[in-house]
């Protein structure tokens, strides 16, 4: 399954409590996303909460916008993403 980084701006900052609604929240995107065979793999997140860059692994990028909008999520880019291990040499 491909990989992609996906890159959203919230110019309020990115409004998810660390309780339990904020959870509630996260597993409803997990349920919606599944629909399209999305998975949210994890997130980092700017220190002004701004701009988030996830993980996702996803059939193709139109799978990513649908969930997106369904989980009601802007989506700035999307971009097919490969690891690079710096230890891979080893």
């Amino acid at each position: 399954m491909p990989r992609y980084m996906v890159e959203r701006t919230f110019p309020d900052g990115l409004a998810l409590p660390a309780n339990e609604t904020g959870a509630q929240a996260c597993l409803t995107v997990i349920g919606v996303n599944a629909e399209d065979n999305v998975t949210w793999v994890h997130s980092y997140v700017t220190p002004d909460k701004k701009k988030t860059f996830c993980i996702y692994d996803a059939p193709n990028p139109e799978a990513i916008r649908r969930v997106a909008t369904r989980n009601k999520l802007p989506v700035d880019r999307i971009t097919e993403v490969r690891v690079l291990d710096p230890y891979f040499h080893r």
